[in-house]
This record gives C-alpha cells, structure tokens and sequence, in this order.
C-alpha cells in the first residue's frame, strides 16, 4: 500500500510539472490580457455571440430550399441578371426583375413569381438590370446602342419613361445607380483606343419625366479595356468601384474635380474581372471575381496606412475549395452579409448544383449545396437577407426562388435545355504587365 501511494504521488508531481510548462505561457498571456483591458471579459463574450451568428446565418442558408420556380416563358433564355424591388422600411420587396439573353427585361410577383411585364430593345442587346432604390417600379437596363433605359412597370406601355443617351460610339456593357438614385453610371465596350465611365443625372426619374439626358461626363483615362462591371457604394453615393477585362479594380470619388483626383485606389486582380462588390462594416472592402474563375478581397481603409489592403487572392476558387463528392465548376457572385459580417460567395456546377461558400481572411470554405433546383449552368442570382431568401436564374430558363426549409410544391425538375444564347462571353487575354498604380 506504502508503496502504491508513493507511485501515485510522484506521478502527480510529474504530472503538475507536465501542466506548468505546457499551459503556463498561455495562462500568462489570458493574465495580461484580463489585466490590462478593461473590456477583455466584453470581448470575449462578443466573440461567442458572433460566432454563434455566423454559425446561425450559414445553417440557414445550408437549409435553403424550392419555394417557387417560374413557369418557362414560350420564348426561353437564359436568365443572366437579377435585381428586387427597394420597398419602404418594414415591407418586402415586391416585384422581381431579370435580364435575358434574347434581348429582353422580364418582371414578375416576387412571392410567387407570376410573370407581370415584359421590355425589349431589339436589335440593341440589354445587359443587367437595376431597381430604383426609392421607387420600387421604377426599373433600369443597359443597352448596347449607347443608351441606359427606364421604365416604370407601373404603366401597360413598352415606352421607356426616360432614356440616358451616350455618345454615338459608347456600347454599353455593365451600370450601376448610385443609392439616392441621383447618378447613372455605364461603363463601355473598348472602340478602337477608347473605354469610357460614363455618368447621367438620375435626377426626376423617380418621378417619371419623359426625356432624354445627356451624359454629365466620362472617365477616359483609368481603363484600357472593356468595362465589365460597375458597383456603386451600398450607402455612400460618392463612391463607386469599375471591373475590366484589363484586370484593373478601381474606387472612385465621384464628388471630385476630375479623373485624377477622382481615382482613390486601383488594385490589380491580375485577370479579366467579372464581377466585383463590396463588403465589411461600413462597406470599407471591395472583392472581385475574374473569369477563369480567381478571387480578390482588398481593404481600402488601409490605403493610407502601412498595411498591406490584400486580404484574400484565390488564383483559382475550384482548387481552393473542398466539396466531398462533388466539384466547383464555376463562380456567379457574391453577397455580403451585414447581421453575420460575411462574405458569401455563390458558384456552382454545369449541372445545375449551387455551391454556397463562406469567405474569410483565411480561406475559403463551403457552407453547403443547393441541389434539384436547376438542371444546367447557374448564371445569375439575389440575395434577400431580410428572409434569407434566394433568388437563381440559369442557362434552363428557369427562375427559382428558395428559402429556408422550404416545401415545394409544383412540377418536378425540368429537363437541361439547349438554348441557344445570343449574348457572348466577353473575355479577352489578360495583359500582365499591367501595374496597379496605387497600392
């Protein structure tokens, strides 16, 4: 017994020891911490709220499922951009917009997406589309012959209620409306030597007035290739970030004098960009998409700093992330989500599956899959965060709308159509001896 109780004692001795060295540091630095930051237990306790957060949001969007789906229209495209209506604080977004590869804007009831109104410009070719922010009939599209339409889907005419007229070379690829609807923006497709940033008075659309605006001015000079994409600031109407195919990220603040001035950040994503956002608190991040598919998430509040502004550059998202019996084909966007502070990421196979991805400074990671919903390539979506719902278009013509734990209840998944699409991939060789000109 005298003997067992000697043995015990030594390796509890020796076992005391092993405790020291191992978690003392670590007990040192928690001391330091807790005794010299007031707030330390604050911080804390914050951290496990927001992961729990998080970790609610992305369980949410894992359990997505089929609402509604659209029924085909007799003339089926591909669905290629979409946008909500902007409802009063406290409604819901009622009406649904997208843009097609047959040349047309189609609206329908967003709850149960009963098809409303259809707009056309034909032979001229409309790329995306965009709802007013303070009046939700009130919807926008560029086209191809160098104009930005409106319509208010309010009226039975097909009539635009007010056209914003570029200069007789511009074809316009991409537009955004800044968030007090006073400022259109297109950027066009490069003609011999020439890309502009074109800029309109948005000023009276909301309230209909028939009329055709000429531009307030360009930027010439900060792109040397086809513009691929505009994003105005989510709540800051002076500030706006442009994607091109020469790879170059841009922020601009439109409220001064000239280009120069005018061009606060360039970040170089080192390809043909295809689509770009912004993110954080304050919407202080911008992050791109390129297409052969890489990523790029930067920090402009740190261009005054020391600070390196890259937080994230993926070479190639379909490498980087892990699905267990499956494969990414293809990225579509992104969303970022205030009540979780996160970045999600879309994309998704030829076969219709939808990949949903979460995005950190230190990787990314799946959240989930979205599967039986389409039946061929994903190409366009939206992102309700106020129900967590989801908007998808794709190459099957079809419209989908999903939302947590969701019953569907309407026809079984349509076969893959073979639609032939009149809109073409703009993607052009990246020249990679561009430079950033800023950091």
């Amino acid at each position: 017994i005298f003997l067992s109780l000697q043995q015990d004692v030594i390796a509890g001795f020796l076992y005391a020891i092993l405790i020291l060295v191992v978690f003392h540091p670590v007990v040192d630095l928690i001391d330091n911490f807790n005794l010299t930051y007031k707030y330390a237990p604050l911080i804390i306790i914050r951290t496990a709220f927001e992961m729990t957060a998080v970790e609610k949001i992305e369980e949410q969007l894992a359990s997505l499922r089929i609402a509604k789906r659209s029924m085909l229209s007799e003339e089926p495209a591909y669905l290629l951009d979409i946008d909500v209506s902007k409802p009063a604080q406290s409604e819901s977004s009622r009406f649904v917009a997208v843009s097609c590869s047959n040349k047309s804007i189609r609206v329908y009831n967003r709850e149960t997406l009963n098809f409303l109104r259809e707009y056309s410009t034909r032979p001229g070719i409309l790329n995306g589309v965009r709802f007013a922010h303070a009046c939700e009939s009130v919807v926008f599209s560029a086209c191809s012959d160098g104009t930005v339409k409106c319509w208010d889907i309010r009226l039975a005419t097909q009539k635009a209620v007010q056209i914003f007229s570029g200069y007789p070379s511009n074809v316009l690829i991409s537009f955004d409306i800044n968030c007090s609807d006073l400022i259109v923006c297109a950027g066009t497709e490069k003609v011999e030597t020439d890309t502009f940033l074109v800029f309109w008075d948005a000023r009276g659309v909301t309230d209909c007035a028939s009329a055709t605006k000429e531009p307030l001015g360009v930027y010439s000079e900060s792109h040397n290739d086809d513009i691929t994409k505009i994003c105005f600031h989510p709540i800051e109407p002076n500030l706006v970030v442009s994607g091109s195919t020469d790879g170059l990220v841009n922020v601009f603040d439109i409220n001064r004098d000239n280009e120069d001035d005018a061009l606060i950040a360039t970040c170089n994503s080192d390809s043909s960009v295809s689509f770009i956002g912004w993110s954080g608190k304050d919407y202080k991040r911008v992050y791109c998409m390129t297409h052969d598919e890489g990523f790029c998430w930067w920090d402009i509040a740190q261009l005054d700093t020391e600070e390196p502004i890259t937080l994230l550059h993926v070479l190639d998202v379909r490498e980087a992330v892990c699905i267990d019996n499956d494969s990414l084909h293809y990225l579509v966007g992104g969303s970022y989500h205030e009540k979780a502070d996160k970045l999600f990421l879309l994309g998704g196979t030829s076969t219709g599956n939808i990949h949903l991805v979460s995005c950190g400074t230190d990787g990314l990671s799946l959240v989930g899959t979205l599967r039986g919903g389409h039946s061929a390539t994903v190409r366009s979506f939206c992102w309700n965060l106020t129900d967590e719902s989801l908007l998808t278009g794709g190459e099957d013509a079809q419209l989908l709308l999903w939302k947590p734990g969701a019953v569907e209840r309407s026809l079984a998944k349509k076969a893959s159509m073979k639609i032939a699409s009149s809109v073409q991939k703009r993607v052009r060789v990246h020249n990679s001896s561009l430079k950033s000109r800023k950091k």
